[in-house]
């Protein structure tokens, strides 16, 4: 196994992260160790908000949020997964799976004894953090998911499976102009907006990864990021052979009942739906991969009853970025309103 790691010059004056890092060595393929990189912020006997990023993005994503836990007297962890960030990129395609992914978060939990977390998460944050809750539950004692799901590959009518897949087959691989404006709703849609992602990204081996944010994001706050800002997006991939990560992650998504992750995410899911710990929804409005994903937390969750779940208005897919301030404050509010008991 080849395993990439990218140089720490790539870090340096990144606009709002002027954080230390830290770095935890966990079990690899091959009897490998990686790396795995993460921020430790805020008054260290502080409540952990443990926050897991998506993809294509890193824990630089959470930068806006840091301040404002660390003002309400909150511990920020802030992983980069592995392919991601700081942490070490395996550089093959065929190293990454769904299980891998949880088992190096699993270990990078107990060896950092992380207790008592409440987890933000978005995008693959809620796809691997779920499990951890799922598996590993007494690590947390509450859960906010913003722009996320957890799908155990009955998306699909049964009677519609073979369907599917033969209209993702014919799915045509669009241009990123093509693939933005087909995300935006700016164009005639050739079929569900994640298997048009999921098709391109399959398809893209040098994935525009600082681009594709930047649309994203200017697309629902109608102003452009700052160039500084979109460059450090791109910072953790100085070139394709180190995107093998992010280019994998789409395809590891258990849509369908076959795909390898279906049966340990059908067994966490039943957990999920007994966990009484408190349990918030925080998504945008603007999200047209995860629009109305909400609702089944909501509904099956235990923990998600009664709670003052949130709508953020005018944020994106990566509402981190454009709304960070107020979702950190939906999550004090909500750490504030759950004391532990």
């Amino acid at each position: 196994m080849e395993i990439l790691r990218t140089p720490d010059d790539r870090f340096r004056d990144l606009p709002g992260y002027d954080f230390e890092p830290h770095y935890t060595e966990v079990p690899g393929p091959e009897g490998r160790t990686l790396r795995i990189h993460h921020l430790d912020e805020g008054p260290p006997a502080g409540e952990v908000v443990l926050c897991l990023h998506g993809e294509p993005t890193w824990s630089y994503l959470y930068r806006k949020m840091i301040p404002v836990f660390r003002d309400a007297g909150l511990r920020t962890l802030a992983p980069d997964f592995v392919g991601f960030g700081r942490s070490d990129k395996p550089a093959r395609r065929e190293d990454y799976s769904y299980q891998r992914h949880v088992e190096w978060m699993s270990a990078w939990l107990e060896q950092n004894d992380v207790k008592s977390a409440t987890l933000v998460c978005q995008d693959w944050g809620g796809l691997i953090g779920l499990r951890l809750v799922a598996e590993i539950p007494d690590r947390f004692a509450r859960v906010v998911v913003s722009n996320t799901g957890f799908p155990t590959g009955d998306q699909f009518p049964a009677d519609a499976v073979a369907a599917v897949r033969k209209l993702y087959d014919e799915i045509p691989v669009l241009s990123f102009d093509d693939l933005v404006g087909a995300m935006g709703g700016g164009a005639d849609l050739p079929g569900p907006p994640f298997l048009i992602w999921r098709k391109f990204s399959a398809n893209t081996p040098d994935l525009p990864i600082s681009g594709l944010i930047a649309r994203t994001v200017a697309a629902a706050a109608g102003t452009p990021l700052p160039d500084g800002v979109i460059a450090a997006y791109a910072a953790p991939f100085p070139d394709a052979r180190y995107k093998a990560g992010a280019v994998e992650f789409p395809s590891l998504v258990p849509v369908f009942p076959d795909d390898p992750a279906v049966p340990a995410n059908r067994r966490a899911w039943k957990r999920l739906c007994a966990w009484d710990k408190p349990f918030l929804t925080a998504f945008s409005d603007t999200d047209p991969i995860t629009a109305g994903g909400e609702v089944r937390f909501q509904e099956n969750v235990p923990g998600a009853r009664a709670q003052p779940h949130t709508t953020i208005k005018g944020g994106s897919h990566f509402l981190q970025e454009d709304k960070g301030e107020q979702f950190a404050e939906v999550v004090v509010d909500f750490v504030r309103r759950n004391p532990v008991a």
